[in-house]
């Protein structure tokens, strides 16, 4: 699926959606549709082998191992395994458990009875933000990637549930026998009344199948929230993982994304931090962490953010890029002084400081080691040239 979340993005940089959504994980999304009274197929979920031998027991053979990441392409990596038998079993729930699959580890193994169906589609929906509605997108074809697919079906609705006539006037462009009809629109519905009350950006059923006798399961399923939001549905914080760093970023009440470069770049507001993080990945920096010191940063939640960058054994330099306006550049300026007399930053740091009181966070700056500069397209240079020497 192709969508713009954000009018401001890091484009160049090994920087997922990931860290600004909460992708779930398919045994995830399907207890979301299940607790929406969505048809899954009879499964358990496991993270050893000793657990997935009970749950082979309790779920009977044949059935498929898949491997769950936050990723797409498990069948054609080999993370999608039929299994008819306990020799089967053995061999092939150790080999799906410890892949890597684009980067991503196994996190669990579901293992999901086989169902035997008569047709696939494609239902989804997602959050058009510069539509201000949500949009379903639905296909007779399902099972693949549907920027593949040729018939869409694409029909704009408001940020409500959808309705019943919409519903039937989807079913019937995507060509739907008259007895799976009623099957469709009530999946459709309770897909939307999942999406609407979990605020998520995407829910996604592919492939949504049609069984013999018309009725319809969900055998795979995609939701992503917006961290944004995520905070008023303390029933999905179970589902978020996050490094220890980040953490406690978020329990000092700044946001903070662990990346694998070797500058640490710092600043006020998501947009200000992506953008500089695009200007240094375009000038061949690589950015180590994302850090959102937010609108209501204090001198001690900006020292713990240092601290915390400090830990980072990757880190080679901290670009700083500040707009004063709620936050005082003073307010960081104060934290880097007591982070250099506490020997905590002992790293080469580079800053272009604008805004509230920045002339005074200069002076008060001008005798450290923090090299100050004019532009933050200087400040890229030189922290580009630090860290290639």
């Amino acid at each position: 699926m192709i969508l713009i979340y954000r009018t401001c993005t890091a484009k160049n940089i090994n920087f997922s959606l990931d860290n600004f959504f909460m992708r779930l994980l398919e045994f995830q999304a399907k207890e979301l549709f299940k607790e929406y009274k969505i048809k899954i197929p009879e499964s358990a979920t496991s993270k050893d082998i000793e657990k997935g031998r009970a749950d082979a027991k309790e779920i009977g053979f044949p059935f498929v191992i898949k491997a769950q990441v936050p990723v797409g392409g498990r069948g054609k990596a080999g993370g999608i395994q039929k299994c008819s038998n306990e020799d089967e079993f053995e061999l092939k729930y150790p080999q799906v458990l410890n892949m890597t699959i684009k980067g991503e580890k196994t996190r669990a193994i579901l293992l999901e009875k086989m169902t035997e169906y008569e047709k696939e589609i494609y239902l989804s929906l997602f959050l058009n933000r510069s539509k201000r509605c949500y949009t379903i997108i639905s296909s007779a074809e399902g099972g693949v990637e549907i920027e593949s697919v040729k018939d869409q079906v694409i029909q704009e609705v408001g940020l409500g549930d959808v309705t019943e006539k919409v519903a039937k006037d989807v079913a019937k462009k995507i060509g739907l026998a008259e007895n799976s009809i009623p099957h469709f629109v009530d999946i459709l519905q309770k897909l939307s009344k999942l999406t609407v009350e979990k605020e998520a950006e995407l829910t996604e059923i592919n492939p949504l199948v049609i069984l013999k006798d018309g009725s319809m399961m969900a055998l795979d399923g995609k939701i992503m929230t917006d961290d944004n939001s995520n905070f008023r549905h303390k029933e999905l914080a179970k589902y978020q993982e996050k490094t220890e760093l980040e953490k406690k970023a978020e329990e000092s009440g700044f946001s903070l994304v662990e990346l694998d470069g070797d500058i640490a770049v710092i600043g006020n507001g998501a947009g200000l931090v992506m953008s500089t993080l695009d200007m240094l990945t375009d000038n061949g920096g690589k950015a180590a962490c994302f850090l959102d010191v937010g609108g209501t940063a204090t001198t001690e939640s900006v020292y713990e953010a240092l601290t915390l960058i400090s830990k980072m054994k990757n880190v080679k330099a901290v670009l700083v890029n500040l707009y004063g306006g709620i936050v005082k550049t003073t307010i960081v300026a104060s934290a880097f002084l007591k982070a250099y007399d506490d020997k905590i930053i002992i790293l080469p740091v580079f800053a272009r400081l604008m805004g509230a009181e920045s002339d005074k966070s200069k002076e008060m700056l001008q005798d450290s080691e923090t090299q100050l500069s004019p532009s933050i397209e200087e400040a890229i240079n030189k922290v580009v040239m630090e860290v290639n020497k």
